[in-house]
């Protein structure tokens, strides 16, 4: 256990992408609290917040970009009172009116702020969202062009601007999303600057001699692997570092992105949504630009709060009948309490509401029950230990049962609605193993429907995953060895009720 922990929690060193003393180019900035969304009604942002946000930005960038201009009204002053530029953004959507007045705020504050205001972003991904068409886009840029003294642009993935050249000619240079983890075939951390170098080379030449910025490119720390693509702290930071280098080095203008994690964004884009932040959001400094880099550097106390379980657990069963399980005894105990401190993380990073969180700790309080109960199987059967057991070992057939339609639940979703949802591995990770180790009597008619959907799911989620996804393979193996622990529950089942009574 101390290992484990100990390896996945080691700190990386990685080349810093300049000298500390050095600022970056800029930031995509949201000014929204961790408690906060855009989807507010009304809307209150928090003027405290948003000084103090810039104060931290302006040690270590230039310039900060904005994608919205509703209660933002002030953020030029802010800006000017750190020292920091802005890429002014007004939000185009369908709603016509509502980007009426994005478009007339974004005018006057671009011509009152001419000093500061290095270019306007009139629409960001608009045409990915097919919330206008590329006419009425383009119509609107060339008015925003005509009011305005500053340079004038669109955002976008690069693929939109491809297939919509004529935006083009209406723009003063060209502002590209280069995001490899989000592609339709994703990069991984091996080859995703290699695929920003590529793309950024094509629009260098295909659009020229118009200029092109980077507008958003990042990697996010947490959330489900994507084929290849690992988010995790590490490769979030070298991908930062190695992408400020190249960059500087080729002379490019960028935009990081994002400046703080947004919880908000979990809800339209799952767990990875909220965490493409060089800050997390509590504005603490995650060590994505400079320093050595750790995916858990809080591992000592989750190792320290897994030994107490584990030692609590062994407690609990008492002393093994056999010296001959003492060895599985503490291997299982160990593997329990270990998956379970891995699910209490992710359930901390995934859960946006009542729901989730009711869902993920009721698998916290399952693998507790199972925990328990392998335990106290190879334990002494003396006193209270032995009532409690024998509770367990007539709702064996239960815990089974509910850990089988987790499984289930679980992988319906990972094959018809994957995109947005991680792999559950280390909450069902305990059960699967007790349960396929030591067999106990399973419903047959559930049971059997459950075991099909697990098997039937296997295939079919790593076809579309890849078999280079660790995590996607992690959790067929969790759908196998608990395939069999209902397998093996229904073969003792069987056999329970052909012995004469």
């Amino acid at each position: 256990m101390a290992c484990f922990w100990h390896e996945i929690g080691k700190a990386r060193e990685i080349p810093d992408a300049v000298p500390a003393q050095q600022k970056l180019q800029c930031v995509s900035y949201s000014p929204f609290d961790k408690d906060q969304s855009p989807f507010e009604q009304p809307l209150a942002l928090r003027p405290e917040r948003m000084e103090a946000d810039l104060a931290l930005l302006s040690k270590r960038f230039q310039c900060i970009r904005t994608y919205s201009t509703t209660g933002l009204e002030g953020i030029p002053d802010l800006a000017r009172k750190h020292g920091l530029k802005l890429l002014l953004g007004a939000w185009v959507s369908a709603d016509a009116q509502q980007t009426r007045q994005e478009l007339d705020t974004l005018i006057r504050l671009a011509n009152a702020n001419a000093d500061i205001v290095e270019a306007v972003i009139v629409g960001n991904e608009t045409l990915l969202r097919k919330e206008v068409t590329a006419t009425r886009l383009a119509g609107l840029i060339e008015e925003v062009k005509q009011a305005v003294s500053v340079p004038v642009t669109y955002a976008d993935v690069w693929e939109f601007w491809l297939k919509h050249p004529e935006i083009a000619p209406a723009v003063d240079f060209l502002t590209i999303h280069l995001l490899p983890y989000w592609e339709d075939n994703p990069s991984g951390i091996e080859h995703a600057l290699q695929e920003v170098e590529q793309v950024r080379q094509v629009f260098g030449g295909a659009f020229a001699p118009k200029g092109i910025l980077i507008g958003e490119t990042g990697w996010p720390s947490a959330g489900r692997q994507r084929e290849t693509a690992v988010a995790d702290r590490v490769n979030q930071a070298s991908f930062i570092r190695g992408f400020v280098q190249m960059a500087e080095a080729n002379g490019w203008r960028y935009n990081l992105i994002e400046a703080f994690d947004q919880p908000w964004k979990r809800a339209s884009e799952g767990t990875v949504g909220g965490y493409w932040g060089l800050y997390d959001a509590d504005r603490q400094d995650k060590g994505s630009l400079q320093g050595a880099i750790s995916n858990q550097p809080h591992w000592p106390l989750w190792l320290g709060g897994g030994l107490g379980l584990w030692l609590l657990a062994l407690g609990l069963g008492g002393i093994p009948r056999n010296l001959r399980d003492i060895p599985g005894h503490g291997l299982i105990a160990a593997v329990g309490v270990t998956s379970l401190s891995l699910w209490t993380q992710t359930l901390m990073e995934d859960s946006r509401n009542w729901a989730e969180w009711s869902w993920g700790l009721s698998l916290v309080a399952l693998n507790l029950i199972v925990l328990l109960h392998t335990v106290m199987a190879h334990g002494s059967r003396q006193g209270r230990r032995a009532c409690v057991l024998a509770w367990l070992d007539a709702h064996a057939a239960k815990l089974l049962l509910a850990s089988g339609f987790a499984a289930a639940v679980m992988t319906l979703g990972l094959v018809f609605d994957a995109r947005y949802r991680g792999f559950p591995s280390a909450a069902l990770l305990l059960p699967a193993l007790a349960y396929a180790y030591r067999a106990v009597p399973a419903y047959p008619r559930e049971s059997s429907l459950l075991l099909a959907l697990l098997c039937a799911g296997i295939a079919p989620q790593l076809y579309q995953e890849g078999l280079q996804n660790i995590q996607a393979l992690g959790w067929a193996a969790v759908s196998l060895i608990l395939a069999v622990a209902l397998w093996r529950g229904l073969k003792t089942g069987k056999r329970t009720m052909s012995q004469p009574t």
